[in-house]
């Protein structure tokens, strides 16, 4: 390209396209699924430089395991959009966010682990790093609250700004700052942000895991997590242990996501001025209590999403003066949401979050009998429709 552009939108458009064949001067505007499991070198040395250089972190297809064309291409798009040296695929989100735990810290080493992070963080710990020896902390991400659990073998800090379940916007510059004075690699779920509308590492954070299942893909039609880091040493790390683990991700599923992210930027637009007006008619609701989504006004991390955010998406949650009982046939007279988890494809769903959830993320240590959590993923249709839906739901619950 003769130049680069200055807008996001249009480097989704020429990120990670194919080259021009040398002796026809094409390419296809789609760059094509390469599948293999083997790749051939012309000579020993051709074969010693591709050692070298991934053996340096760098980006070298040795073996099928590591992709092709089609996944460097994607792992481009992944640093274009996070502002990364290197990005590594991973089968899936969680399995991203193991990739980055593993690959950063040893046995005997503490982690401290903001409490509204992704709920199967939870069993992660429990089935694998206590296994190996990794203890994990978990408290209210503010540097006051980080401080008090602080220990002498302390070496990472694993966050998710917006949280999983109520979307509270972290300040993660603050928490950056607090990670560089106690030597702590900062790690931060950025899937609701997808390197689109939100970009942590420009933010001070060392590490991003993106589930690509989400909005990257965008149609709920593959399995994909990331992890991108600016730092050589961390770069080095993730490389190792990316390796070691043997991790692979179909060029297919890495196809698919490439085909997702060119409308990455009107479907973001798109779901967040949909969630919106679903949030102004839930707030007008005599059912609502209270409303989790930063993007609208009357949020209480509303001023950090203003101050760090580019952009919205489709996620909110809402506490509803409803019983379980009725929380539960709401939601089962939904039609156009649907009842599943995952979220970030074009069509709505819905998820009744349930008591034990929030009280392990520590959002309420009891729960309330007369209320219930709704978490929605508001999907590309017309809001009307989704509005019409969500009235004839709250009837039925009555």
């Amino acid at each position: 390209m003769a130049s680069t552009p200055s807008h996001i939108d249009t480097l989704l458009l020429h990120s990670g396209i194919a080259e021009f064949n040398p002796k026809t001067q094409s390419a296809p505007v789609a760059l094509p699924s390469m599948r293999t499991s083997t790749v051939r070198f012309a000579n020993m040395d051709a074969l010693d430089r591709a050692i070298a250089e991934k053996s340096r972190g760098e980006r070298a297809a040795t073996y099928g395991r590591a992709g092709m064309d089609t996944h460097a291409a994607l792992e481009q798009v992944f640093c274009d959009l996070e502002g990364a040296q290197r990005a590594f695929l991973a089968p899936s989100g969680l399995s991203g966010i193991t990739l980055a735990f593993l690959a950063l810290l040893n046995a005997g080493d503490h982690v401290l682990v903001a409490d509204c992070v992704y709920g199967p963080v939870h069993y992660l710990d429990k089935i694998v790093l206590g296994r190996l020896g990794i203890e994990v902390s978990y408290c209210r991400a503010t540097p006051e609250a980080l401080e008090a659990q602080l220990q002498p073998n302390t070496r990472m800090l694993y966050i998710e700004s917006p949280g999983s379940l109520l979307f509270e916007m972290l300040d993660v510059p603050a928490l950056a700052e607090f990670a560089r004075r106690h030597g702590l690699v900062l790690v931060d779920d950025n899937t609701w942000g997808a390197g689109y509308v939100y970009k942590p590492l420009h933010l001070g954070a060392d590490v991003s895991v993106v589930a690509g299942t989400k909005y990257i893909g965008g149609h709920s039609d593959l399995m994909l997590g990331a992890v991108m880091a600016k730092d050589p040493d961390l770069v080095r790390r993730i490389n190792e242990t990316h390796y070691a683990m043997g991790y692979s991700v179909s060029a297919d599923d890495a196809w698919l996501a490439l085909r997702g992210v060119r409308t990455l930027p009107l479907r973001m637009r798109q779901h967040a001025a949909n969630a919106l007006e679903i949030c102004r008619y839930l707030a007008a609701r005599p059912e609502t209590l209270r409303l989790f989504h930063p993007a609208f006004p009357d949020d209480p991390g509303h001023a950090l999403w203003k101050r760090d955010c580019q952009g919205s998406n489709g996620m909110l949650a809402v506490e509803l003066a409803l019983d379980e009982a009725r929380a539960r046939r709401f939601v089962d007279s939904l039609r156009l949401f649907s009842i599943g988890y995952s979220w970030g494809g074009f069509e709505s769903l819905v998820q009744l979050v349930e008591p034990s959830a929030l009280a392990v993320h520590g959002y309420w240590a009891d729960g309330e009998a007369d209320r219930s959590v709704v978490r929605l993923h508001i999907g590309l249709e017309a809001p009307q429709d989704l509005m019409a839906d969500l009235d004839q739901a709250f009837q039925a619950a009555r």
